[in-house]
């Protein structure tokens, strides 16, 4: 049994996701146990477009994003395992529950996010996830959502 977790740079990551700048939201993925879990990692930046207006200044990473760069990290986390690289996945929320927010994330802040699959499975096109994303150990935010993974056709 293979035991080993696998990663996902930044160039593999844009391989898998269609998000660009401003709106790519991961910057690594540093453990992906096949579809089970993934920890996701992003660098929080002053440059980001939403703290001109998020708050001037008291910049503060909006709750929606936080939620995105972990839906981005479960769409990554899949694509890899199901070796979706150069296909054109796309991915759509169908439903956010449980979420709630519990830390700011403000600039400096290294924001992990942890993925776990609730259900889903290779050839199904609704996933359901749940999440946690966390600073310095402390959490920031939990969701659970449900995605519907738009696989490309072989």
């Amino acid at each position: 049994m293979n035991t080993e977790l696998k990663r996902a740079d930044i160039g593999l990551i844009q391989r898998i996701l269609p998000h660009r700048y401003p709106f790519l939201l991961v910057d690594k993925v540093v453990e992906i146990d096949g579809t089970q879990s993934a920890l996701g990692i992003k660098n929080v930046t002053m440059n980001e477009p939403h703290f001109q207006g998020h708050f001037p200044g008291n910049p503060i990473m909006p709750g929606v994003t936080i939620i995105e760069a972990m839906a981005q990290t479960a769409a990554v986390m899949v694509g890899v395992a199901l070796e979706v690289v150069d296909r054109d996945l796309k991915v759509y929320f169908m439903a956010i529950d449980k979420c709630k927010f519990r830390r700011m994330v403000v600039p400096g802040d290294v924001l992990q996010m942890r993925l776990t699959t609730i259900r889903g499975r290779p050839g199904g096109k609704v996933w359901r996830f749940a999440g946690v994303a966390t600073v310095d150990g402390d959490m920031a935010a939990e969701a659970e959502f449900t995605a519907m993974m738009d696989m490309p056709s072989e």
